[in-house]
Parts: structure tokens; C-alpha cells; sequence
């Protein structure tokens, strides 16, 4: 046995949307974050580069200023810029001699000597990047230096301004992978709902032409098997129909003879036993009536292309019945004043409907207590018989083919089978009750058709 799939039983759109979408995002946080690798290098390489230039061009004039001013005394000089207004520099300096004397110092460099050694070129401790310049003979040093802190800042400016697009891109592009994917997946889809469709009434094959490359294999095989099955069904219900006509007249035949052997028997034994056979080929007869309406059920003879006005058909099945009952008031019929009955359904089909119905109530229900059938408003049909009342169990087993229920009476157990076959060919319902409704016993069939 194959393993199941995981996730199986969700929605392959669901899934593949989820998919797509975790992938984009996972990719686009992978990009930014290598993004920002690649960002804070080239930062550090702008940074060093201005730190560089910075101190090489403040050499000269830094050595000039010496010249004409004369070395600083005890205290070292402090340039005065616009930064000493209050905004903070970003590049502070100090100016050493060859002994480590600090001369001159920006306005925010510390007045203690930076820990920087007296030598040319990048060095840095734990909170500055340096670079130190000398002049020609070496005397003079300018170490210029930039605060980690800055480079941070600027990184993290540069990741927010990366990042912050993000949290708008991908809801939008979980909305467009959406939307893609239900176009994509549009004729899986169809495919599937034409699929849905087929049934025993519904045989029709799968337009193959219309559907992409990918699925043309599927709808092929389903054609394929359509087409097995169709011929297998149109087997049976052919072997079935002309089992049931061939056996009706040689039936017919041997129900008439034996009907008058019964009639010339004088000896009692002999009539029982003849009595026996009439009542075998009476079953048969009614089994043979039973797989006729079988095979036209399964034919699909339900639906109409035009509204009927199914009412008539009612009178039609009950004057029917009642000719040829012993007690025909036991039959009754009671009809709303404004109940109609019309709806896109075949009269035939129907009236097998009815008849299955009907001939249940007579033969299965108290013989002594009438068959009621009501025509309510809005078209719901309700018949009605007394009988004892039947738990949940067994009214969901008389619903399965060949299956009767409790009762002693005769039948074949197809009625209800082929009354629920017919009913869902009409989008019709067959609802069982017992006990009946605004009842303690008895058990009562509804028919719900759809409106004209």
C-alpha cells in the first residue's frame, strides 16, 4: 500500500500558494540579508576611503598652522568649527608629535591622547576605526578617527530602507501568487467538476481539446473508462430489460394455466399445491414488473425538458389503484385548495414513483387502517399508511436494495431502491418518517420535487 500524501485531503491551490509564497519570502530575506553583507563591506570601504583622504589632506595644513603659530603650549590646540555649535562630528582628530605629545585636537576628539600607535595607515580598538598620517620627515602625525557607532547607524538606516518594502511586497505578492495560481489551476477544476457530473445517468466523455497538455492524459483515461463502464451498464440494463420482457409472457402463460388447472382440480391437496405454484409465479411476475422499472430507472428517465403538471398524474395512478381494490375507500386523497404539483420531471418516471409508493403503503401498512395521501401547498407530497413505528436502524435498512424490513408481506425489497434512483435523476428527496407526522405510530413517505 502506497503511502498516504502529506497534507492529504487540503486544497492543492492552499497548498501551493503557501508554498510559493514562503518561498518568495525565504528568497527576498536571503537577498536583503546578503544584500546587507555586501552593503556593510562597501560602507566599510567608503568609510576607510574618507577616513583615509580625510587625514592625508589635513596633513599640509595641519603642518602649515605649526609653522606660523609655533608649537601649542601645555594645553593642545582645539580647532573651533561650525560643528562646536552642538551637532556631533562624525570624524574627530588629534595631532601628535614624534614623542606622543598631543598639539591640536578637533572640538569633540578627547583630550587624552588617542591609544593609536605613531605609525601611518588603519588601526582600530573597540569603538573607533583610525587612520594615522605623518608628513614627509615623519615628525608630525594626524590620526583621524571614525566611531563604529556611525557605521552602524548608516547600516541599520540601509537595512530598515531594505527591509521596510518587504512588509508591503509580501502581502501584495501573496495576493498576485493567488491569483495566478487560481487561473493556473482553473482547469484542474473543471476537470475535476466535469468528473463530478459523470454517474449512471451522465456518461457523456471529457472534452479533451479544451483542457491544457498536461491534463489531456487524464481526461483520455477517464473517456476510456467512461466508455468500459458505459458499455458495461448498457449490458446489464439491456440483459435486464429483455430478461424481464422475455419472462413475462412465458410467465403470463404459466400463471393462466395453472390458474385454470386450479379451476379443473377437484382434490384439495392437489388445488393447495397448485395454489403454491400460482402464488411462486405471481412473485416472478411482480420481480419480472420490478427489474423493468429498474432498468428504466437506471436508463435515466427522470428528468423532462419541460415543466409537467404531475398532479393529473396522481388522479391518474389513484383512480388506477382503486379499480382494482377490494375496498377502494381505503385509499384516500387529500389535496390542499391551492396545491399544485408541476414540476421538470418525466410523467413516466413519476408515475413508477407513485406506484412504489403506493403499492408499499397498501401491502405493508395495517390492512384495516387507510392509505392517506397528502398534497400540501408548495408542492410536497406525503403518503401515509399505519403500521408500528420503526426505529432509525431500520428505516435506514429498507432504503438498501433487496432489503424489506420486519414484514411477512410479499415483496421483491427494489421499490424504495428504484423510488430514490428516480428521485435523484429528478433533484428530488425521499424522506422516511416513522412514526408519521402529528403521530405516535404509523410511517409515512415524503416527496419533495424541485418547482417548476
Amino acid at each position: 500500500m502506497r503511502a498516504a500524501w502529506p497534507m492529504a485531503g487540503a486544497s492543492m491551490s492552499r497548498r501551493l500558494i503557501l508554498a510559493l509564497t514562503l518561498a518568495m519570502t525565504s528568497l527576498w530575506l536571503l537577498a536583503v540579508g546578503l544584500g546587507l553583507v555586501v552593503m556593510e563591506e562597501e560602507f566599510a570601504e567608503i568609510f576607510d576611503g574618507t577616513l583615509q583622504e580625510t587625514a592625508e589632506r589635513l596633513v599640509p595644513l595641519v603642518v602649515d598652522e605649526l609653522d606660523h603659530r609655533g608649537a601649542p603650549g601645555i594645553s593642545p590646540w582645539q580647532l573651533q568649527t561650525r560643528s562646536s555649535s552642538g551637532d556631533r562630528e562624525y570624524l574627530v582628530y588629534q595631532v601628535r608629535d614624534l614623542s606622543g605629545q598631543l598639539l591640536i585636537r578637533s572640538h569633540d576628539a578627547p583630550e587624552k591622547a588617542f591609544e593609536t600607535p605613531l605609525k601611518p595607515g588603519f588601526w582600530r580598538n573597540g569603538d573607533f576605526r583610525f587612520y594615522t598620517a605623518t608628513n614627509e620627515d615623519g615628525t608630525i602625525f594626524v590620526q583621524m578617527a571614525d566611531a563604529f557607532e556611525n557605521r552602524d547607524e548608516a547600516l541599520r538606516e540601509g537595512a530598515v530602507a531594505l527591509f521596510l518594502p518587504l512588509i508591503l511586497l509580501i502581502p501584495v505578492s501573496g495576493a498576485a501568487i493567488w491569483l495566478v495560481v487560481r487561473w493556473a489551476v482553473r482547469p484542474v477544476d473543471d476537470l475535476r467538476g466535469e468528473i463530478e457530473t459523470k454517474d449512471g445517468g451522465n456518461m457523456e466523455p471529457i472534452d479533451a481539446a479544451i483542457l491544457p497538455r498536461e491534463l489531456q492524459p487524464i481526461a483520455v483515461s477517464v473517456n476510456r473508462l467512461m466508455a468500459r463502464l458505459r458499455t458495461a451498464l448498457d449490458a446489464e440494463r439491456e440483459f435486464t430489460s429483455n430478461s424481464a420482457h422475455e419472462l413475462r409472457t412465458p410467465i403470463a402463460g404459466a400463471l393462466a394455466q395453472t390458474q385454470m388447472l386450479i379451476s379443473e382440480l377437484k382434490d384439495s391437496a392437489n388445488r393447495h399445491r397448485a395454489g403454491q405454484i400460482e402464488a411462486s409465479l405471481m412473485r416472478l411476475s411482480h420481480l419480472a414488473e420490478k427489474l423493468l422499472q429498474l432498468s428504466r430507472a437506471e436508463a435515466g428517465i427522470g428528468i423532462a425538458d419541460k415543466p409537467s403538471d404531475l398532479g393529473h398524474v396522481l388522479d391518474l395512478m389513484l383512480t388506477d389503484f382503486q379499480r382494482g381494490m377490494a375496498n377502494p375507500g381505503r385509499l384516500v386523497l387529500h389535496r390542499a385548495p391551492d396545491a399544485r404539483l408541476v414540476s421538470p420531471v418525466s410523467e413516466d418516471a413519476f408515475a413508477i414513483v407513485l406506484r412504489n409508493l403506493i403499492e408499499n403503503a397498501l401491502v405493508h401498512g395495517s390492512p384495516d387502517a387507510p392509505v392517506e395521501i397528502f398534497l400540501e401547498d408548495g408542492g410536497s407530497l406525503r403518503i401515509v399508511n399505519g403500521a408500528a413505528a420503526m426505529s432509525v436502524g431500520q428505516l435506514a435498512a429498507i432504503r438498501k436494495r433487496f432489503s424489506r424490513g420486519n414484514t411477512e408481506a410479499a415483496g421483491s425489497g427494489l421499490g424504495l431502491s428504484i423510488v430514490e434512483h428516480l428521485l435523484r435523476q429528478m433533484n428530488g428527496r425521499l424522506l422516511l418518517l416513522s412514526p408519521a407526522k402529528g403521530r405516535t405510530d404509523g410511517f409515512e413517505a415524503r416527496i419533495d420535487l424541485p418547482s417548476a
